[in-house]
């Protein structure tokens, strides 16, 4: 008997140990569903995140490829403003010559016997740019002023009228005959105007002693207001810039500084090479004496040169030309002209000569 209730009493305890593990195990099941669930869900949510975002990256895409494939916005050009030389204002490039030369105005001379050859509107009075400077070399030289005085660049001689540049910085000390040469040969603005400084008394007084010697030359059309030729206010005509250029060939040192193809200078440590502005001291079938180019806007392109050509001493002028290049196109078919037969040739533009100081523009 005693043996039977201990049997079911084990067999009890091992009911009710079984009764209490059954819920923890549920327990447990309904913990690894769960988890199960949420990591899915989980799952799913990550995969619906992807999703979106890859749409979202698809629709960018689209509307990226849509943008560059469209026809780009173009801004509408501005007008450039075109500035006109004066003899263009003035209608002086409607005045036919036989040679078509571009220059609205030509010049061409015996220099021995002041016989005319070529002429072209040779009494109108326009702005001649930088050949101002063979009267900057014409007073300077009569001055007599001692070539190896060291002048320097100061901030007076910066443009301040066209804005234009130089290697010659403000300090910049060189000589009065390097300052010479580089404003003769590469109609260097600043060395010009330092020669015009440091003249006695001044600028003033240095642009009174070039109006002077015009009016003494007998260069009634003309007039000066600076040095270097910056100004359209500098101007003459054809006949009068003649009359400087034989007065200038009469210098050796002139004919010598203008007619050279090539210089350096030294600029403390430093060495600058400088070239002619006009290449046709460079070609063999030219014999130039002496010469000077020139171009403003106000200006066009212009030439000055004394040249032996066909055995005789020449002095041709070429004022305003249309075209960067277009005053060496017409000294070239000038001298052709001239070495071939030929009978003088005189254009004259109808009425009476025009002076650009009359004329609306731009000062």
């Amino acid at each position: 008997m005693g043996g039977v209730i201990k049997h079911s009493v084990g067999l009890l305890a091992l009911v009710l140990a079984l009764g209490l593990a059954a819920p923890s195990a549920d327990a447990a099941s309904k913990k690894r569903g769960s988890q199960t669930s949420s990591a899915s869900k989980s799952s799913k949510s990550s995969k619906a995140v992807k999703s979106a975002k890859a749409s979202r990256s698809t629709k960018a895409t689209s509307r990226a490829r849509s943008a560059s494939s469209a026809k780009p916005v173009r801004a509408r050009a501005q007008p450039v403003e075109v500035r006109q030389s004066f003899g263009q204002m003035a209608g002086l490039h409607e005045t036919a010559d036989p040679l078509a030369l571009k220059s609205s105005v030509a010049l061409v001379i015996d220099q021995d016997t002041n016989e005319v050859l070529f002429t072209k509107n040779e009494h109108a009075v326009l702005p001649i740019a930088s050949i101002t400077k063979l009267m900057t070399a014409v007073v300077v030289t009569e001055a007599k002023l001692p070539l190896d005085d060291m002048l320097t660049i100061s901030q007076d001689d910066v443009d301040t009228e066209k804005g234009t540049s130089s290697r010659l910085g403000v300090g910049t000390t060189l000589s009065r005959g390097d300052m010479l040469h580089l404003a003769l040969m590469s109609s260097e603005n600043r060395a010009a105007n330092a020669l015009g400084r440091h003249y006695p008394g001044g600028l003033p007084a240095f642009v009174n002693a070039m109006n002077a010697k015009a009016q003494l030359l007998g260069m009634h059309d003309t007039r000066y207001v600076e040095p270097t030729g910056l100004s359209n206010r500098n101007q003459s005509s054809a006949r009068d810039l003649a009359t400087l250029v034989g007065a200038a060939s009469a210098y050796p040192i002139i004919r010598e500084l203008s007619t050279s193809p090539a210089a350096q200078v030294d600029v403390g440590k430093r060495q600058l090479a400088y070239r002619t502005t006009n290449r046709l001291v460079l070609n063999p079938e030219w014999d130039i004496g002496l010469q000077k180019t020139g171009y403003i806007s106000e200006a066009g392109q212009c030439l000055v040169m004394q040249a032996q050509l066909a055995g005789r001493k020449l002095i041709m002028v070429l004022l305003d030309s249309a075209g960067k290049y277009s005053r060496i196109g017409d000294a070239e078919r000038l001298r052709e002209w001239l070495q071939s037969p030929h009978e003088p040739v005189a254009v004259a533009h109808s009425g009476r000569p025009l002076a650009a100081s009359a004329m609306k523009g731009p000062r």
